[in-house]
């Protein structure tokens, strides 16, 4: 068989063809693992695919009648319904990195980030000084830093305590973090409308998971009337944390994934060779 220039070609565009095709449905369902609404709502679907497939394999002829109408006119209603979820999802996918400022961190960068940002919170949290850290991953927040006022400093526990403190005119924003410099301070951020939020909860932790569910980002909240600790990261909030707490769930949740998985090898290796 003869290999031609075109059947290179040939072969090369449809691999092109094909790699297009699952970098988009990867983002896609990327910025929709990021964004609590549209999980429900992908998931809807699925049930609803699911069901159909059951109606037709045992001849269910009223629920899958009325499932014919449902997946007939679903797309229409989806766009109609949650136009602001999908608008946000486009949104997500043009801010979307290719690669997070944290993921080209050293490992050392990554423990002086975290050690700066703890010792700033414990001084916080003592003084009962209110405060929100917002940490950018792969999602882009130049959007709400061109909104903010421009810092770009270096992170040091001492300028964080600095913007938060009382009558400085940042204090009731956000304070976002891009690598480990201080982009912005005084971000405003959407709140969230999640109806299990307990209600005694104020701005702070609302913007803290309202920002949380529309990126991949991390957020910190101090309580100016308690000094408790919270993170908000995938559209959850974890609430009263010990600074330990929140020391260990920044290492984690800033480490990036394929040395995560080397450490699970490594870890993996040594049990093997302790159990021989």
């Amino acid at each position: 068989m003869t290999i031609t220039i075109s059947s290179i070609l040939s072969a090369l565009n449809k691999i092109v063809d094909i790699l297009l095709v699952w970098l988009m449905f990867y983002y896609i369902l990327k910025n929709i693992k990021n964004n609590v609404k549209l999980t429900l709502i992908f998931k809807g679907v699925i049930i609803l695919v699911l069901l159909k497939i059951a109606s037709d394999l045992f001849n269910l002829v009223t629920i899958g009648w009325l499932l014919e109408y449902i997946i007939m006119w679903g797309p229409l209603a989806i766009i109609i319904v949650f136009q602001p979820e999908i608008r946000n999802v486009l949104e997500q996918l043009g801010r979307s990195q290719l690669l997070g400022r944290h993921k080209v961190l050293t490992v050392d960068e990554r423990e002086k980030l975290v050690y700066e940002i703890v010792q700033a919170m414990d001084y916080l949290r003592k003084s009962k000084i209110g405060a929100l850290i917002v940490i950018e991953r792969d999602v882009s927040l130049a959007d709400y830093i061109e909104k903010a006022k421009k810092i770009y400093g270096d992170l040091t526990s001492d300028l964080l305590i600095a913007l938060f403190f009382p009558n400085n005119p940042m204090h009731d924003g956000g304070v976002i973090i891009q690598g480990n410099r201080i982009s912005c301070g005084g971000a405003v951020f959407p709140t969230s409308g999640n109806d299990k939020i307990n209600k005694r909860l104020g701005t702070r932790h609302r913007a803290a998971l309202g920002i949380s569910e529309e990126t991949d980002c991390i957020s910190l909240v101090v309580s100016e009337e308690t000094g408790r600790l919270s993170i908000a990261v995938k559209g959850e909030l974890f609430y009263n944390l010990s600074l330990d707490d929140v020391r260990m769930m920044l290492i984690d949740e800033l480490r990036p994934k394929k040395e995560f998985e080397i450490d699970e090898e490594i870890d993996e290796e040594e049990i093997y060779e302790e159990n021989k």
